[in-house]
């Protein structure tokens, strides 16, 4: 009874019924009625495993996809079909469809006409694409089958990488029409990492944030990951070059690997908030770049094993990151959580799916793509997110720098009006004692005195007056500052203040030996109304700089003008011959204390300040003040002004 329980346990493989099907089965899975052999040396042949005395070897398949793991391995597949058809229908061909594009080698055995299985089709991933019985990504072989008929049909898979077998019979028709959605939804996968990759770097070009560079490399790297695992890539880019085809997939995992440890090092600014962090992405890095070392130079399947075990460690290690910048209050660390959790959550029901834990559908069999799109997308947000949260910090930044600047600037202006005030003060006081000293020497004049005291009464004489003339221009600009000068309107003689003038500048131009000539248009009217102290030390200041800087030659008032009902408008022009100045900005020349040349104070004497009060009298006035010059040649000063006639005013 024993032994004949063992024969009857032997032979129930053969006595299992085959799967049923007929023209109106669209799809039929076939993970949970096929059985499965495992050939651990690889060693079986068709022979043997298609003789019925080793029926008993194969197992029946309990799960929707056959998933090996990464094993040595061959593996034998054995699937018994009955087409249930009227003898009269027409023979028909349906389509068996292995939906796993790694898979090295694959080998379909059918049988002939006398029984006896031949090989039908040798192909995968190994072997150039054009191997391939129909040209798509996933492995698909017609199966003709006559009505009525029962066939039994063996594959041999073995891979260096995972081996996985999700296999199904499809009807042609029912294929082509499932085959638009995949491609749409695959393509629009694709669209997203190609158009954050387009975004990201044309947002890099413009900002030159080493974040954006590394994210874009990251994107490039597993959108290629995804393309060679999909066989898209094969399909499209590298057909003819199976090394290639097997060796990139590691290559792309590490590439990846390791521009996703740059981006959350730069994105996360673990060098500044996580050490221990920095240094495992650090070396997750460098295991991510000997990961492709190792696919160019080793085995694939070497090389596949060290990916998946970097691809475990390095997103478990980027998550970690994530909550660790998050915990330490970093803002923009809550979007690259998010991101990664949907990479996660598409990558652990794609698992499950090929697990046998959740049903092959539409969207568990492209969570992981799906995820990957979510991430992509996320990232982007959360990298927009960062230039807003720089902004932000910049803003607030400079928006702390102004305040600072603006209580800098009024204190500076605090003590620019205590200087001013104190510069007013000291030289209000020293003309007292000043025009005392001129006072005493100008009666030192009406005694008598030798040669040699009169020389140096008179030395002293224009010491004094030269001291007085500084002491005058420092309270004056001193009173510009503080805006306690004003312009007056009053009657005045034109030629009795050129007048003066000629009188005053006379003897220094003289001293010199330079030629003054001050000339007024006889067409002009002579009594004006305007401000005569203030335009007198305007054309006085004008005219002392021009005598001052001039060794020879000479230097001229001209002053001409046109009326126009009861205005004149006037341009007084200084000309001189002397040594001029290159041509300079009007903030520059009139600025205070300003000479052209650092060693003029020294050889012509004087504060620098003349040209400034001269131009902050003509505002006061409503002139306007013009120069212009040569070096060598000498120079040119305009003061243009308009005045109302004192008659018609009156």
């Amino acid at each position: 009874m024993r032994y004949l329980l063992i024969v009857v346990l032997g032979w129930l493989p053969l006595l299992a019924g085959a799967v049923d099907f007929d023209d109106s089965t669209r799809t039929l899975p076939l993970g949970r009625v096929m059985q499965v052999f495992e050939d651990a040396d690889g060693s079986a042949s068709i022979e043997q495993v298609s003789s019925p005395s080793f029926a008993a070897s194969f197992k029946p398949h309990q799960a929707d996809v056959l998933n090996a793991g990464y094993s040595t391995s061959a593996f034998w597949l054995k699937v018994d079909l009955h087409y249930l058809a009227m003898p009269q229908a027409a023979p028909r061909t349906w389509l068996l469809e292995l939906a796993y594009p790694p898979l090295d080698h694959l080998e379909l055995y059918l049988p002939d006409a006398n029984g006896r299985y031949r090989l039908v089709q040798r192909t995968g991933d190994a072997l150039p694409y054009a191997s391939r019985q129909i040209e798509q990504a996933n492995y698909v072989f017609e199966l003709p089958m006559q009505p009525d008929q029962q066939l039994t049909a063996y594959l041999r898979l073995q891979s260096e990488g995972s081996v996985q077998a999700p296999l199904s019979l499809w009807a042609p028709r029912a294929y082509l029409e499932a085959l638009p959605g995949k491609i749409y939804v695959l393509g629009l996968i694709y669209g997203v990492l190609l158009g954050m990759l387009v975004y990201n770097l044309f947002i890099y070009i413009s900002v030159r944030d080493v974040s954006y560079l590394w994210y874009i490399l990251y994107i490039a790297s597993f959108g290629l990951y995804q393309l060679s695992v999909n066989g898209a890539a094969v399909a499209y880019f590298w057909p003819d070059s199976p090394w290639w085809a097997n060796a990139s997939t590691p290559l792309f995992i590490g590439a990846s690997g390791l521009f996703g440890c740059l981006f959350a090092r730069s994105f996360l600014r673990m060098a500044s908030i996580g050490r221990a962090f920095d240094v495992l992405l650090q070396g997750l890095a460098a295991c991510s770049a000997l990961v492709m070392v190792i696919s160019l130079a080793c085995g694939y399947g070497l090389a596949l094993r060290l990916a998946t075990l970097l691809a475990l460690a390095f997103t478990l290690s980027i998550f970690a990151a994530g909550w660790f910048a998050w915990w330490r209050g970093l803002r923009v660390a809550r979007y690259f959580i998010v991101a990664w959790s949907a990479f996660l959550v598409g990558g652990m029901v794609n698992t499950l799916m090929v697990l046998g834990h959740l049903p092959n559908m539409f969207l568990t069999m492209y969570a992981s793509q799906i995820g990957a799109a979510l991430e992509v997308c996320l990232l982007s947000l959360a990298l927009a997110d960062r230039i807003n949260a720089m902004r932000e910090e910049r803003a607030a930044v400079l928006r702390e720098a102004g305040q600072k600047l603006e209580l800098l600037n009024r204190q500076l202006a605090h003590s620019n009006e205590l200087k001013d005030q104190f510069l007013a003060t000291v030289t209000h006081e020293l003309r007292t004692p000043m025009n005392g000293v001129i006072g005493s020497l100008e009666l030192m004049q009406t005694q008598p005195m030798g040669a040699e005291l009169g020389q140096y009464q008179h030395t002293a004489s224009i010491a004094a007056h030269d001291m007085l003339r500084m002491i005058d221009d420092i309270l004056i600009l001193s009173e510009l500052q503080a805006g306690r000068l004003v312009a007056r309107a009053e009657p005045f003689s034109l030629r009795g203040l050129v007048q003066e003038l000629r009188t005053r500048f006379i003897s220094p131009a003289m001293d010199r030996d330079l030629l003054l000539h001050l000339d007024v248009a006889d067409n002009l009217a002579d009594r004006l109304l305007g401000d005569r102290h203030k335009l007198a030390l305007c054309l006085g200041y004008l005219l002392d700089n021009a005598i001052k800087f001039t060794h020879r030659g000479g230097v001229s008032l001209h002053v001409r003008g046109q009326a126009s009902q009861h205005l004149l408008a006037l341009t007084f022009s200084v000309r001189d011959s002397g040594i001029g100045f290159v041509t300079l900005d009007d903030s520059l020349l009139y600025k205070r204390f300003f000479q052209v040349d650092g060693s003029m104070s020294r050889e012509y004497g004087g504060l620098g300040i003349g040209l400034a009060i001269c131009r902050q009298l003509a505002e006061l006035m409503g002139a306007r003040l013009g120069h212009n010059s040569v070096p060598g040649q000498g120079s040119s000063f305009e003061l243009s002004i308009v005045l109302a006639l004192a008659n018609a005013a009156g």
